[in-house]
């Protein structure tokens, strides 16, 4: 029997920018624009669903404002708890990135990952972070110190990378070798200096590793912060490289694509780069 999956990105604007409503209500704008489209992923039978980096927030990080360590929350925690409701309705898979308060001080970048009928996996927290250009990420969050976790859900083996994560290829290979099928990039990148990488690691990445990706952007700008647009361009990538399914560049939607997880063994069987690894000769690549 082939394994088909039908799995969905959701990119998104932001609902409300800084200025128009308190922090809290900023979450909660972003938290109810996602639901129709979360919704809408249940209801066309969608299996698997991500969202993007940080889903419910702007991306603050062009700032050091403190005042945004206030948005963050436990994970699991309340946010993840309502995404679990979705969850079992419509018995789906669902990653939820989100700003993570360990403890007071210890913040991450984080995803949880949600299986469909609603139960907590467990998290992925971003393990490289950019600080430079706009992208003060060391200012908001720690690196992630859970490696890089393959969840077994209801309809694939799972791993998550995100954003800034995707110029290392160390993690994208670690999650080959544990076991994902599919790997999700829930990213917030604009366009400039790394937008024509956006369609060239994340492929290589697939190709190296032989399995399937799913990658996540923003759109829109957000004020006050100028960065720059969000570019979105959201999109599937099969273990050939090849992108087969792509969002538009500017608007809010829902990318939906099937596909079969049987052409990572069809292919694996041609390319075996797994077998052909020599981790003997590779030393010199985990010295600081």
């Amino acid at each position: 029997m082939p394994r088909k999956i039908k799995s969905g990105l959701i990119q998104m604007s932001l609902a409300l920018t800084e200025g128009e409503g308190t922090i809290d209500e900023i979450k909660e704008a972003m938290f109810r624009k996602h639901i129709p489209y979360v919704e809408e992923a249940g209801k066309l039978g969608v299996q698997i669903l991500c969202l993007q980096e940080i889903f419910n927030t702007p991306y603050f990080c062009p700032g050091q404002d403190a005042e945004w360590y206030n948005s963050a929350e436990s994970v699991p925690g309340p946010t993840v708890e309502r995404m679990q409701e979705y969850a079992r309705k419509y018995d789906m898979v669902i990653i939820v990135p989100v700003y993570e308060k360990e403890q007071a001080g210890l913040l991450y970048n984080t995803a949880a990952v949600i299986d469909a009928g609603g139960e907590y996996l467990g998290k992925y927290r971003k393990t490289h972070l950019p600080h430079t250009s706009g992208f003060w990420e060391k200012f908001f969050f720690r690196p992630g110190n859970l490696g890089y976790p393959v969840f077994n859900t209801k309809y694939a083996k799972i791993g998550v990378y995100i954003c800034y994560d995707r110029h290392f290829p160390e993690g994208a290979r670690a999650l080959g070798l544990n076991g994902a099928e599919i790997v999700y990039n829930p990213s917030a990148t604009v366009a400039g200096l790394s937008q024509y990488l956006w369609k060239l690691e994340q492929p290589a990445h697939a190709v190296a590793n032989g399995y399937f990706m799913g990658c996540i952007n923003r759109v829109g700008a957000e004020e006050p912060w100028k960065l720059g647009k969000f570019y979105g361009t959201s999109y599937f990538v099969d273990p050939r490289g090849k992108i087969f399914s792509e969002a538009s560049e500017d608007n809010d939607e829902l990318l939906i694509a099937e596909f079969d997880l049987d052409m990572i063994d069809e292919v694996r069987s041609t390319w075996q780069f797994f077998r052909d690894r020599r981790p003997d000769a590779y030393g010199k690549l985990i010295e600081p």
